[in-house]
């Protein structure tokens, strides 16, 4: 059985190897250039080795020779600037399709996902910049790597056979350096950005707790404890900056001892009355020849990171699209039934729903109604697509709901959680998340519906009045009546309710039930519920321990 960390390695490499076939083309072009530029910079060495023979009274080149060795000069530096800007095209679009895929999976799970949203911020941000380098440099250095020394030595072989010898053997020792100073250097690399998730998820935590922190005197302690992760993930970078300290030492020995070589070779042709030409030559290209392993050692740094950041990113971008079926038209009216419906989070505890069985009709609302952990949230998540029974049926106008993608599951219902979250923009913007394509009217028609106009009107700016994050400025009771307006404009044919009016004052818990019972007229609505009012939004179903408790009961006036 392979081990974790054999697992973790080779979803790392499967992650790299896809990624790596879907933008080929991005990562070619910078090859290509990379290698015009190698046998720019062969042919403009060949003019210049002339020349100075020439200066040396060998040979004939003049005038000619000088001008076409600036125009190589000149195509040469084009080329490698439009290297860089190809290797930065190619990075850009690695990260736009990695962000997009791993934003549409954290979407995908939804609250399913237990993961801290630090940890999460993390994957999108860190370890997605992380990769970057991977196909803007690693690729590309790796490619030139092993094509550019093989042109140089080609063409100091026909030169000089015993030169283009001496490059070879060279080139042959180079990889045996890179493989004895790099040992370790995945695992160091991955320890450091698994050092580096823990403090970025730790600190993004911390200020989102900020206020706890202060009030309950905790922020010089866990200032300290960020510290401690500051301090481990430097120890960390330390190692991995290590081995790019040691290749990179390990590469100018290589290349001063061939230049030594080279010099002891031809220093009869450099101090005689022979050619010295193919000498001259040799020695010119002795830069070019390491430039594409001076790259790649440079790279080398890249792989290590986004080794250690594909790690964490494969289990979240392993899984293909969710299977299922596409709804072909909105249904008017829907009706919910389950039918012996059995979910279980954890194997170790109680199920949430056992063998849970009620039929919501066209139009009608029904109440789940029973103690915390009796399983009301359970039914809201698996009619949102954020879980999935483990038996049992889920049946929407006579269909296999569970058959349906959990993104069209979504578009049939408009939910209303206990704690609806706002962000900061205006009010107007906060309801029209609901429904982007809506005209101004059909936003105003919605708070109007939900009683967000009731105080809107008192703002300096009414709907066009600034929210701050999570919903700062507004009380429990405004923050819910901006969800209601949601549900309102995204007039959907299922409504879904999470404890709607906990946590508000009398007063205010009249209104938002009035509000509801016109938002759920006309539409199927489930509502999670122990509010003494929930007997006043429609019938009442027990439920405990997952298991329904007789039959619903009739709503009262």
């Amino acid at each position: 059985m392979d081990s974790p960390s054999a697992t973790r390695d080779g979803a790392a490499r499967a992650l790299l190897r896809r990624e790596s076939r879907a933008l080929r083309r991005q990562v070619l072009l910078p090859i290509l250039l990379g290698l015009g530029a190698l046998v720019v910079a062969i042919a403009g060495a060949w003019l210049v080795a002339r020349l100075l023979a020439a200066l040396l009274g060998h040979g004939g080149a003049g005038w000619p020779e000088l001008a076409a060795a600036a125009a190589l000069a000149l195509l040469g530096a084009g080329l490698a600037l439009a290297q860089e800007r190809a290797q930065l095209a190619a990075g850009e679009a690695a990260r736009a399709r990695l962000r997009d895929a791993a934003f549409a999976r954290l979407l995908e799970t939804g609250p399913a996902d237990q993961t801290g949203v630090g940890d999460r911020a993390s994957l999108v941000v860190d370890r997605v910049e992380a990769m970057d380098g991977y196909f803007a440099r690693w690729i590309p250095a790796a490619a030139l790597a092993m094509a550019g020394p093989a042109l140089v030595v080609a063409a100091v072989t026909w030169a000089d056979v015993g030169s283009g010898v001496v490059l070879a053997i060279a080139g042959v020792l180079y990889p045996v350096a890179m493989a004895l100073t790099g040992i370790g250097a995945a695992q160091a690399s991955r320890r450091q950005f698994e050092a580096l998730g823990r403090l970025s998820g730790r600190f993004l935590d911390r200020m989102r707790g900020l206020p706890t922190l202060v009030l309950f005197n905790r922020q010089e302690g866990e200032a300290v404890a960020l510290g401690e992760a500051a301090t481990e993930l430097r120890r960390h970078t330390m190692k991995v900056l290590r081995v790019a300290f040691l290749s990179g030492t390990a590469l100018e020995l290589l290349s001063a001892g061939v230049l030594a070589c080279l010099a002891w070779r031809h220093r009869a042709l450099l101090g005689g009355g022979a050619d010295p030409t193919a000498a001259l030559f040799s020695l010119l290209l002795v830069p070019a020849f390491f430039a594409p392993l001076r790259g790649f050692a440079a790279a080398y740094q890249d792989r290590l990171s986004a080794a250690g950041a594909a790690a964490a990113l494969a289990p979240l971008l392993a899984e293909g699209p969710v299977p299922g079926l596409l709804l072909e038209e909105m249904p008017p009216r829907v009706v919910v039934t389950f039918t012996d419906l059995r979910l279980s989070y954890d194997p170790a505890r109680p199920p949430a729903l056992d063998g849970l069985s009620f039929r919501a009709s066209a139009g009608e609302t029904l109440v789940l109604a029973g103690p915390s952990g009796a399983g009301k949230s359970s039914v809201l998540r698996i009619l949102m697509g954020f879980a999935r029974p483990d038996a049992g049926r889920v049946s929407i106008n006579g269909q296999d709901a569970m058959a349906l993608q959990p993104a069209e599951l979504r578009r049939l219902s408009a939910y209303v959680g206990q704690h609806p979250h706002l962000f900061r923009a205006t009010l107007r913007e906060n309801i029209r998340f609901a429904r982007p394509e809506a005209t101004p009217e059909q936003v105003e028609a919605a708070a109007r519906a939900a009683h967000v106009l009731d105080f809107a009107e008192g703002l300096p700016q009414g709907l066009d009045t600034l929210v701050g994050e999570g919903g700062w400025g507004l009380s429990g009771g405004q923050a819910q009546r901006v969800a209601l307006a949601r549900a309102f404009l995204r007039d959907a044919p299922l409504v879904l309710l999470d404890e709607p009016t906990a946590h508000l004052d009398p007063g205010t818990e009249s209104q938002v039930i009035e509000s509801l019972q016109r938002l759920c007229l006309g539409r199927t609505a489930i509502i999670a519920s122990h509010s003494g009012a929930r007997a006043r939004l429609g019938r009442v179903l027990e439920i405990e321990a997952g298991r329904a408790l007789g039959t619903p009961r009739a709503a009262q006036g």
